[in-house]
C-alpha cells in the first residue's frame, strides 16, 4: 500500500460531464485489471451488462453537430467523477504516469546537467557528479548552442522542449555543440540513468548534531537515508539528528516507516491504516536500528504532507523528539494505484491512516471549495506568522505517551512554533528573486577569478557587497521589473543571503549552499538550542 505525493487537480466544469458522470463508473470499471479485489469482473457484469459510456460516445461521434475529441471528453468525465470523491483520488494519464515514475523511482535517463535559460541561451549551471556530461568534459558555464542537428541558441525554446531533446533511452547518443569562451566545442554524450535523490543533503551542524533534508519519500528514500547518516555517525560521531521535512509532499508509506524504525525499539506502533474494505493494518518498528541516535528534531511546515506527517506524528505521539515549525498540510488518506489498459492509472483512496495515539489528521474536504488554497487561507488568517491563530477543526483530545494533549483533523501542530518571516515580502523582491539564478551566473562569469577557492573560506569570509545587490536590481529592471528603492532596502538582507547561497552552489555544490541558507534559519537554531540545552518535552 502506498501513500502517494500530493496532486493538484484542475477544477473541470463542463455541462456535458454531469450527464456522463454516472456512466463513467462503467468505463473505469472496464479499464481496471480484473484481478483487483476492489473491482471484480463478476460484479461489473452483473450490475452493468453493457457499456453506456461507449453507447453515448458512439452517438456523439456519429450524430453530434460539431466534431469533438471523444477521448478528451472521456478523460474530463473521469476527472469530474473523481472530483466527487476526495481531493487525492485522481486519474493519471499515460503521459503523466511516465513523469510520476521518474519522480517516485528516483531517476530518469538523460545526460546529467543542471541548466537554465539565460536570455536565449542554455547555460550549464553544473554537470551532475558522475553523470555523462561530467565524464564527457562539459563544464559549468558552458553554453549549449546546438543539440544534434537543432540550433537552440538565439531561438525561443522552452524547458519542456529542451528536456525532450536531452532525455532519451539509456545508451543513446546526444551530440552537443558548446560555446566555451570564444571557442565552439563538439561533444558526443551517451545518455545514462540519472538519479534524482530524495535525500537532498546531509551534513553536520555542529560536533554532535547532523542535519538531513528529505524532499519526498520515493522507493529509494530509506536506502538514501541510511547511506547519508552512516558516515556522520561512524566518521563524525553524530549523536543527535535534525530531520528537515519542510515542503515534503509525502510519497511511499513504507519508506517513512522504515526510516522511523531507526528511532524506536522493536514493536513500537508507528502508524495504522483502516478503510471501508481494508481492516486495520499496523506498522510497527522493526527493531533493526543500526545507529544510536539520541535526540531528534523534525522540521515541518504547511507543505509537509502524508508520509511526512506520518513521520512527525509518530515522533510526537511517542515523545521521541521535538516537532518544530508550522502546522503541517493535513493529509490522512492512503491511496492505491491501479494500472489501466491505456497505460494510465487510477489512484484511489482506500483507507485513512492514524498516528499511534489514534489521530487522523486529514483536513475536511467535503464541501470545502478552498481545500486547494489552504496555504493562502492560512496566510490570510495570520496563522503562518502567529502561532496563537492556529485553528483546529476537530478539538477532540488525544494524548502522547507522556500525557501531552494533541489534536486530529488538520495536520500536525508543532511542539515549537516558528513563524514565517514575511519582513522581506514585496513585489520588487519577488522580481529580483526570480532573476537571481541568471544574474549570479552572469556575475560569476566576470568575477569567478576573484572568488575564494575553498568552500569553508567562502562561507566564513565572503561578503555580498551593496554593489552586487545594486547590480541585481539593475539587471532585474532591464528584464522588466519596476524599481522600488524602499522595497529593495526592505529585502536587502534576505537577497544578500540568497545571492551568497546561489554563488556557493555554483562554485562548490549543494552542501555549501545549504550551509549558508541554514546559518540563518530560526527553526534549525531552535533545534540546536533545545538539543544542546538538554531541554525535555512538556
Amino acid at each position: 500500500m502506498s501513500d502517494q505525493s500530493l496532486n493538484t487537480k484542475p477544477q473541470i466544469r463542463f455541462p456535458l460531464l454531469f450527464a456522463l458522470a454516472l456512466a463513467v463508473g462503467i468505463f473505469i470499471g472496464q479499464q481496471l485489471p480484473r484481478s483487483e479485489r476492489h473491482f471484480t469482473k463478476s460484479s461489473v457484469q452483473q450490475n452493468h451488462p453493457g457499456s453506456v459510456m461507449d453507447e453515448i460516445m458512439q452517438f456523439v461521434k456519429a450524430r453530434y453537430v460539431d466534431t469533438v475529441d471523444v477521448n478528451s471528453i472521456k478523460e474530463k468525465a473521469i476527472r469530474n467523477l473523481l472530483d466527487q470523491l476526495d481531493p487525492h483520488s485522481i486519474y493519471i494519464t499515460p503521459e503523466e504516469a511516465l513523469a510520476v515514475d521518474e519522480d517516485m523511482k528516483g531517476g530518469f535517463d538523460g545526460i546529467g546537467i543542471e541548466f537554465l535559460m539565460l536570455d536565449d541561451t542554455i547555460l550549464v549551471v553544473t554537470p551532475l557528479p558522475g553523470g555523462p556530461c561530467e565524464s564527457a568534459g562539459i563544464l559549468a558555464g558552458d553554453k549549449i548552442i546546438k543539440i544534434n542537428d537543432s540550433i537552440v541558441a538565439g531561438v525561443k525554446i522552452d524547458n519542456g522542449r529542451i528536456y525532450k531533446k536531452l532525455r532519451g533511452e539509456k545508451g543513446s547518443e546526444v551530440r552537443l555543440s558548446i560555446l566555451r569562451g570564444s571557442n565552439v566545442l563538439d561533444f558526443k554524450v551517451l545518455r545514462d540513468r540519472i538519479p534524482v535523490n530524495s535525500v537532498e543533503i546531509a551534513y553536520m551542524l555542529d560536533e554532535k548534531t547532523g542535519y538531513i533534508k528529505v524532499n519526498r519519500f520515493t522507493s529509494k528514500t530509506y536506502t538514501e537515508f541510511m547511506e547519508a547518516i552512516r558516515p556522520m555517525v561512524e566518521e563524525q560521531n553524530m549523536r543527535n539528528l535534525v530531520v528537515d521535512l519542510r515542503g515534503n509532499p509525502g510519497g511511499y508509506l513504507d519508506e517513512a516507516t522504515q526510516m522511523l524504525s531507526q528511532f524506536f525499539p522493536e514493536g513500537k506502533l508507528l502508524v495504522y491504516t483502516e478503510g471501508r474494505t481494508d481492516s486495520r493494518q499496523e506498522y510497527n518498528s522493526s527493531g533493526r536500528a543500526r545507529f544510536n541516535i539520541q535526540q531528534i528534531a523534525v522540521l515541518i511546515d504547511e507543505g509537509s504532507a502524508s508520509a511526512s506527517e506520518i513521520m512527525a506524528g509518530a515522533i510526537q505521539d511517542h515523545d521521541r523528539g521535538w516537532i518544530i515549525g508550522r502546522r503541517s498540510f493535513g493529509k490522512g488518506l492512503v491511496q492505491e494505484e491501479y494500472p489501466l489498459s491505456n497505460k494510465g492509472r487510477l489512484r484511489l483512496t482506500v483507507a485513512r491512516y492514524f498516528t499511534p495515539s489514534g489521530r487522523c489528521i486529514q483536513r475536511n474536504y467535503k464541501g470545502n471549495t478552498n481545500y486547494d488554497n489552504e496555504e493562502a487561507n492560512r496566510f490570510k488568517s495570520g496563522e503562518l506568522t502567529d502561532g496563537t491563530k492556529i485553528t483546529i477543526a476537530d478539538t477532540t483530545k488525544f494524548y502522547t505517551g507522556m500525557g501531552r494533549v494533541v489534536y486530529s483533523g488538520g495536520g500536525i501542530t508543532p511542539d515549537v512554533f516558528i513563524p514565517l518571516d514575511t519582513s522581506y515580502f514585496n513585489p520588487f523582491f519577488n522580481e529580483m528573486n526570480s532573476h537571481l539564478p541568471q544574474f549570479v551566473s552572469r556575475w560569476l562569469e566576470q568575477h569567478k577569478g576573484n572568488m575564494p577557492t575553498d568552500a569553508t573560506q567562502f562561507e566564513q569570509n565572503f561578503k555580498v557587497g551593496d554593489d552586487v545587490l545594486t547590480a541585481l536590481a539593475d539587471y532585474s529592471v532591464k528584464q522588466g521589473a519596476k524599481r522600488d528603492e524602499k522595497q529593495l532596502m526592505q529585502s536587502k538582507n534576505e537577497l544578500k543571503l540568497r545571492l551568497k547561497s546561489r554563488m556557493a552552489r555554483v562554485l562548490f555544490g549543494d552542501t555549501a549552499q545549504f550551509k549558508i541558507i541554514n546559518s540563518d534559519d530560526p527553526a534549525i537554531e531552535k533545534a540546536l538550542q533545545l538539543m544542546n540545552s538538554g531541554a525535555s518535552l512538556k
